[in-house]
């Protein structure tokens, strides 16, 4: 790492708890550095979700940092108001179920395009509409679709866009959660080009997956949890030699 350069995450001893006091993480340290890699494997329930809301600034309702520290981009999960706001911004996050969850009303090219329309007062129409045309050919989709309305588009096309919107401010860092639910294999090719691509340019990556080709793809680090409890961390090869790090099918 550079001289004075910022890591993406640094997690120390973090906690997260729910409204009722339930851990659903228990004391999660790791660091990850500008340009790298980290994927968050483990069985349904192990609280990868809840990890990965929470450092994108995306922690549901109730959920709370109940130990320890994060800060992500510079900025402590621990705060609210501007500053934690800013995290939309640094961090594109590609939630698990964002492609369901597109605004019914607004074609493609408008939910690609609102992280930026949605912040800037003037927006140059024609700089976002290339923008929007770019990232449509990046990950296969025909550039008639920026039109469409979100029920008129597959699983696999509704998550394109939701991946296409958490691009569009080519952030510092990119959460996803199970970015390549509903994608076919040629779609999740495309997909995960687009993050090597970016992890290339500067961008660094925190992928939520049970896909065991995930860590050799993006050179990255294996953190898996169980229960909430982190039971192994390090590269993905040394790593799935553990009994425990194998996630349940």
């Amino acid at each position: 790492m550079a001289t004075g350069e910022v890591p993406s995450i640094v997690c120390d001893d973090l906690s997260i708890a729910d409204t009722e006091g339930r851990r659903l993480i228990d004391g999660v340290s790791f660091r990850l550095e500008r340009r790298a890699a980290l994927v968050i494997a483990g069985a349904t329930g192990s609280g990868k979700t809840t990890l990965a809301g929470v450092l994108a600034g995306r922690a549901g309702t109730g959920i709370h940092v109940d130990g320890g520290q994060a800060t992500v981009e510079g900025v402590s999960v621990r705060r609210g108001g501007r500053r934690a706001r800013s995290l939309g911004v640094y961090a594109g996050h590609i939630g698990q179920t964002d492609g369901a969850d597109l605004p019914p009303r607004l074609s493609a090219s408008e939910i690609i395009a609102e992280p930026f329309t949605g912040r800037v007062r003037r927006p140059n129409g024609r700089a976002v509409a290339l923008k929007v045309a770019g990232l449509l050919d990046e990950l296969g989709l025909p550039l008639g679709l920026a039109s469409r309305l979100p029920y008129e588009l597959s699983a696999g096309m509704r998550q394109r866009v939701a991946i296409a919107r958490a691009l569009m401010l080519d952030p510092r860092l990119i959460v996803g959660d199970e970015p390549f639910a509903n994608l076919d294999v040629e779609s999740r090719r495309l997909v995960r080009e687009a993050l090597a691509r970016r992890r290339a340019t500067g961008t660094s990556l925190l992928l939520v997956t049970n896909d065991p080709e995930a860590p050799a793809t993006f050179g990255a680090d294996l953190l898996v949890l169980k229960a909430g409890h982190p039971v192994a961390y390090g590269r993905g090869d040394d790593v799935l030699r553990t009994p425990d790090a194998v996630p349940a099918p």
